[in-house]
């Protein structure tokens, strides 16, 4: 389920203050970092953007 393009506007990563890209249509649904030196991925569950850093995936 997407999340809504006003909300990715206003969300940042919590532990850098980078934006997020929406890849809520890929598997898993997630929003990613776009810091080159952060790039911490969260999960969207039901819809709903999981922002723990300890939630995170951390990059490949």
């Amino acid at each position: 389920m997407p999340v809504e393009a006003s909300l990715i506007e206003i969300l940042a990563c919590p532990a850098c203050h980078a934006p997020l890209e929406d890849r809520t249509e890929a598997d898993p649904a997630e929003l990613v970092c776009t810091s080159g030196d952060c790039g911490l991925a969260y999960p969207v569950r039901d819809g709903i953007p999981v922002l723990l850093v300890d939630e995170a995936r951390r990059p490949a």
